[in-house]
């Protein structure tokens, strides 16, 4: 009788604990300069893709929003050592292993509360592949009127093969990794009632779990604009070599 009464109890209990919700603890995942990133990064990509599809007059700018590409690509390649906690490379959960847990539900919280492995892997196949795009874009050359600042440094075989990809394979893979990332986007939204695009505004997560935070203060700000700062520099001596 004694231990059916404490099933009953025990059981009463672990409803009641069941239907008491989890309080969420704020974090911030994505410091400032990450955000920044994130959005100058999309705004070159839109402009890369109209100017480059208006061609003509548009080409100037075509150029100029390559040149902000991989300024702001180099910035987050170093970020990536330098930046808050979410954002560094170490933090990516890229291990196949990662990756086959989290497509079995197995995941564990560190590899939830910034990028998971699936979107680890999207950011990271994301950046190469705009490099390698800009890369190409530096030495290509449309044989009309538009050729990039580095294509006079390469054979003409080179000089193709760079044109080719830029123009053709290049603009066709990074336009599917875009598609599929906002697909991501919605899926999260509307299947799994989670909106991950208001964190990367405001660079706060609601956690269920203890998680460290990003720093994200006045210095580290500072650091980041001044290494930014020295990226521009960089693109525009590379510009003044080549000419």
């Amino acid at each position: 009788m004694h231990l059916c009464l404490l099933a009953i109890s025990v059981s009463h209990t672990c409803s009641f604990f069941a239907l008491m919700k989890v309080p969420m603890i704020k974090v911030r995942i994505w410091d400032l300069p990450t955000r920044l990133f994130h959005w100058l990064l999309t705004a070159c990509v839109i402009g890369l893709v109209i100017t480059g599809n208006l061609g003509g007059n548009a080409m100037p700018w075509h150029f100029r929003f390559g040149y902000a590409v991989l300024s702001l690509l180099l910035f987050r390649f170093v970020w990536g050592f330098l930046g808050g906690h979410w954002s560094r490379w170490s933090q990516l959960p890229l291990h196949p292993s990662n990756v086959l847990a989290y497509l079995q539900g197995r995941s564990t919280s560190p590899h939830l509360v910034g990028h998971n492995p699936l979107g680890s892997w999207s950011i990271v196949l994301m950046l190469v592949f705009l490099g390698l795009q800009v890369t190409t874009g530096l030495f290509s050359d449309d044989e009309i009127s538009n050729n990039g600042p580095l294509s006079s440094f390469a054979s003409s075989a080179v000089v193709s093969l760079a044109t080719q990809w830029h123009k053709q394979w290049g603009k066709l893979i990074l336009i599917l990794l875009v598609l599929t990332h906002v697909l991501a986007l919605l899926w999260y939204r509307w299947r799994k009632q989670q909106s991950l695009v208001p964190a990367m505004w405001h660079g706060d997560k609601s956690l269920s779990v203890l998680a460290p935070a990003s720093r994200d203060t006045l210095r580290t700000r500072m650091i980041a604009l001044a290494l930014y700062g020295l990226t521009v520099v960089l693109v525009f001596a590379l510009l003044a070599w080549a000419s």
